[in-house]
C-alpha cells in the first residue's frame, strides 16, 4: 500500500481499528502538517530527488518561506511542485527528515545564494533537508487544481501567490491526492 493511500484514505491502511488506534494517540502527538515544495525543474527536479534521495532545500530569500520552513518538523510531508513550465503541478511527495538549520549557502561568496547580511553567528535564511516519498499516480496540473472547487482556499492558488515553500492545509492534501489518483482529463 502505498503512503498516498494512507493519508487520503486512512481506514484503508488498516481499518476501523487502525484508525482508532491513531485517534487515541493524536493527543499526545503534534498533527502532522503538510507543506507545498515549488521548484523549476531545470533548477532542481523530483527526477533529481529520486536520485539524491535527500537534498537540503536551499536557496530561499523569502522571509515568508523561511519562516515555513522554521515551522516543519521530521516527518511532515510535502508535494513537490513543478512550477514556469508548460504545464505546471504536483508530481511527487517528499517527507522532511532534518528541520530547519542556517542555509550555508547565503554565506558562499560569488554563489547565486549568497547574501552578505547574513553570516554564520546571525543567519538569516534557513533550509530543511528533504527525502524522496514516492510520485504521484498523475500529475495534478495547477489548471486541475484551480478547476476543483474544494481547493478554492489553498494558497498556491491565491492571486499573486509566488512562495516557493508553502503550507497545505489537511484537506487540501486529501483532495490533490484523490485527484492525484486518476488521471487528468482531455
Amino acid at each position: 500500500m502505498s503512503l498516498t493511500t494512507i493519508h487520503c484514505c486512512p481506514a484503508a491502511a488498516g481499518g476501523a481499528a487502525a484508525s482508532k488506534h491513531i485517534a487515541s494517540r493524536a493527543a499526545n502527538v503534534r498533527r502532522m502538517r503538510y507543506w507545498l515544495f515549488k521548484t523549476e525543474p531545470h533548477a532542481y527536479s523530483f527526477e533529481q530527488l529520486r536520485a539524491d534521495r535527500v537534498t537540503p532545500w536551499s536557496g530561499v530569500r523569502s522571509y515568508q518561506a523561511r519562516n515555513n520552513m522554521m515551522e516543519m518538523r521530521t516527518g511532515d510531508l510535502g508535494l513537490f511542485y513543478h512550477s514556469s513550465i508548460d504545464v505546471p503541478g504536483a508530481v511527487g511527495i517528499c517527507r522532511v527528515v532534518k528541520e530547519a538549520y542556517p542555509d550555508f549557502t547565503a554565506w558562499e561568496k560569488g554563489g547565486e545564494y549568497y547574501d552578505p547580511r547574513s553570516t554564520r553567528d546571525k543567519p538569516i535564511w534557513q533550509m530543511v533537508d528533504v527525502e524522496y516519498v514516492e510520485p504521484l499516480a498523475h500529475p495534478v496540473s495547477l489548471a486541475r487544481m484551480r478547476s476543483e472547487p474544494r481547493l478554492v482556499g489553498m494558497e498556491l492558488l491565491k492571486k499573486g501567490q509566488r512562495l516557493s515553500v508553502q503550507p497545505v492545509m489537511p484537506h487540501e492534501w486529501s483532495i490533490v491526492l484523490e485527484l492525484a489518483a486518476s488521471p487528468e482529463a482531455g
